[in-house]
């Protein structure tokens, strides 16, 4: 299984990739479409290339596009078979989304991933820019452009370094929390939204919180004793450094979902993830 964590920020690249373009021809033509329309596409600083707010909103009306292009070679092709493809899937965690990835592989070995992985606002975001083809995320959301499956639902638990001083209780009320420093991940993050949500509802005032971008460093911040973290059960395992603990008195329970356009849903590839995801799901 082919799997690459793909960077879709230089504009310039992925839109080569999308038409076959070598980069040379591809900057020709931008060039030319800045002296014809008099605008800037990209801001040029040396080596630096970074798209202007024209650029990017050209790069999201062409992604539409290519993938229009695409549901229309699939709906006159009537794809029945799945042999080969490329599929672009972003995420909020790899746990989720793998089991997935490694059932499409075994209905087609030429199939090749990329897999990017981030909050889940920042998930959202990428799909309904058309950076990419599909989404698990742990966030309901309610919109006509979107289509769901329901995965599992997974519980939001505490941890703590196997010293610290509520590591032997192993389940607390949510109220241990008040004056604790924590360790949680950026704001979008549905980990830190849940909790900090549950906290808010009980009037519950935490001391400091340390905000780490990553989920892996959360478990280092906390791991050097920076406060309390926060995770989803299914993905803390077995680190010896850690001792698992849970809130007793407040709903953490969290739903994850595989998300596609509803616009796209006719792509073969994504209808076979989809349709892969019902599977796990039910």
């Amino acid at each position: 299984m082919a799997v690459q964590v793909s960077d879709t920020s230089d504009s310039r690249h992925a839109a080569a990739r999308a038409s076959g373009l070598s980069q040379p021809n591809l900057s020709g033509q931008v060039t030319a479409l800045e002296k014809a329309y008099g605008v800037r596409l990209f801001d040029r600083r040396g080596r630096s290339v970074t798209p202007t707010e024209t650029g990017r909103q050209l790069h999201g009306v062409s992604a539409r596009l290519f993938a229009l292009q695409d549901e229309a070679r699939a709906l006159l092709a009537g794809e029945q078979a799945l042999t080969r493809g490329h599929l672009r899937i972003a995420a909020d965690s790899a746990h989720h989304v793998v089991p997935i990835m490694a059932a499409l592989r075994r209905r087609a070995d030429g199939l090749t991933f990329a897999l990017s992985i981030d909050n889940s606002a920042v998930v959202l975001e990428r799909l309904l820019r058309h950076e990419a083809d599909v989404a698990v995320m742990a966030k309901s959301v309610s919109d006509p452009r979107l289509h769901a499956v329901r995965l599992r639902t997974d519980r939001l638990v505490l941890f703590v370094p196997a010293r610290h001083a509520l590591a032997k209780r192993g389940r607390v009320p949510l109220g241990a929390l008040a004056g604790q420093e924590l360790v949680l991940r950026e704001r979008g993050s549905i980990t830190r939204e849940v909790l900090e949500q549950a906290m808010a509802a009980a009037d519950i005032q935490p001391g400091a919180i340390v905000e780490v971008q990553t989920r892996e460093g959360v478990r280092e911040a906390v791991a050097a004793g920076f406060g309390i973290g926060a995770v989803f059960a299914s993905e803390l395992g077995d680190d010896r450094r850690f001792r698992r603990i849970l809130v007793t008195d407040a709903d953490l329970d969290v739903a994850e979902y595989a998300v596609s356009l509803q616009e796209r849903r006719r792509v073969a590839l994504v209808r076979a993830f989809m349709e892969e995801a019902s599977r796990l799901g039910s």
